[in-house]
């Protein structure tokens, strides 16, 4: 498709899926929640994340053990490229990752930035990862700078992983 070619309603509906597998695996890293996880890829799925390189689902079963070693992280999400190629998909997403990482010798922010470069093949009519490579642009680790309780913060939620995390009462 050429760019800023107006997609028919099947590329929209193919994009919004593609999307939507993509915030479901950032809930899945943030929440430390392996089912989340999972659903991003298709059982056959491989990951390449330089420590971890094999099947995706195996590095899901890992993933929210070493999450979990986080007071907090963020995975946001943005400048989605989508090549749509029939039943399979070349997309590249841009991460910026934060991690709050709480230590005796003093607390650390570390910030990572990268992309995702997936290729996702629809199945039916789900799409899902079949292989994620992931390219590290820059990193930084700081001593933390964070204020974690006073004012303006009294009274608000606090991101957990799952399932305690105030998200599930939400959707429940």
């Amino acid at each position: 498709m050429e760019t800023g070619q107006v997609p028919n309603l099947a590329e929209v509906a193919d994009r919004l899926a593609i999307q939507d597998v993509l915030a479901k695996h950032s809930r899945g890293v943030d929440r430390a929640c392996e089912a989340t996880l999972k659903s991003a890829y298709w059982p056959d799925a491989e990951v390449a994340y330089g420590g971890f390189n094999g099947l995706a689902h195996e590095f899901c079963e890992t993933l929210p053990a070493g999450i979990k070693r986080y007071a907090a992280t963020q995975h946001s999400i943005t400048n989605t490229s989508i090549d749509l190629r029939g039943d399979e998909a070349r997309v590249e997403t841009y991460v910026t990752a934060y991690h709050y990482l709480a230590s005796e010798d003093g607390d650390t922010e570390m910030t990572y930035i990268g992309r995702y470069l997936d290729r996702m093949e629809k199945r039916g009519e789900v799409w899902k990862i079949a292989h994620r490579r992931v390219v590290m642009d820059w990193n930084q680790n700081a001593a933390a700078t964070a204020i974690l309780e006073g004012p303006p913060f009294d009274g608000l939620a606090r991101g957990k992983r799952h399932p305690d995390d105030p998200l599930y009462e939400h959707l429940a």
